[in-house]
């Protein structure tokens, strides 16, 4: 059953009064350093990405220094990250397509950023989202998992679940609400196991099966 309007402001409110500014746990200084960290990260952790980015952005954090690395410098720095080969494929790709058709920058629209190799809508919503502060929500494995647990926005794939999370979340809460619903998932309700007993929102969800205290 959907949540109602009035425990959805709750619910955002409490995670607002929790962590006022939340932002990306991926380590970046520049709108490319942040597109180059997310497309590094599919199917990986951000622990993963950082400690890779640590690395490689001392060295080469602009479009024009990563593709002088080459595609195999690159994977030197990303080897320890999954799917390492097809993901420097892509950034030195994405890095040549930046400097030909976007001056050396990141694109501020949905759609130039969905034509880059390895960008795709969940991708791009993150750069337009965090980068550049625009209202929309990437619909990861975790904000999936709490939009359809809570009530607050199910449905059955990662779309539908975008569009019903675009028309539930107030307007004041919508820049933000990509990473209060990530980092919940990530740390109070997990996949296995949540962690309902300390759970700032545990009296509007509506999963059934709440975990109890040991």
């Amino acid at each position: 059953m959907p949540m109602k309007r009035a425990d959805v402001v709750e619910l955002f409110t409490r995670l607002r009064d929790l962590n006022p500014q939340p932002t990306t746990e991926l380590e970046y200084r520049t709108p490319f350093e942040l597109l180059v960290a997310v497309v590094l990260s599919a199917q990986a952790t951000d622990v993963g990405v950082n400690k890779a980015t640590r690395k490689l952005y001392p060295v080469a954090n602009t479009p024009q220094a990563i593709l002088a690395l080459g595609e195999d410098g690159l994977k030197k720095y990303i080897s320890t990250i999954g799917l390492f080969n097809a993901k420097a494929k892509n950034v030195i790709a994405l890095c040549g397509i930046l400097i030909e058709q976007h001056g050396g920058e990141v694109p501020r629209t949905r759609e130039a950023l969905e034509a880059l190799p390895g960008v795709g809508r969940k991708t791009a919503n993150v750069v337009l989202n965090t980068a550049f502060g625009e209202p929309t929500i990437a619909v990861d494995t975790h904000i999936f998992r709490v939009a359809n647990r809570t009530g607050l926005a199910p449905g059955k794939d990662v779309r539908a679940v975008e569009d019903k999370l675009e028309k539930a979340v107030p307007a004041e809460f919508k820049r933000d609400a990509h990473h209060w619903l990530i980092l919940h998932g990530r740390y109070v309700c997990k996949a296995r196991k949540p962690d309902c007993p300390q759970c700032v929102i545990r009296d509007l969800c509506r999963y059934k099966d709440k975990t109890q205290a040991a």
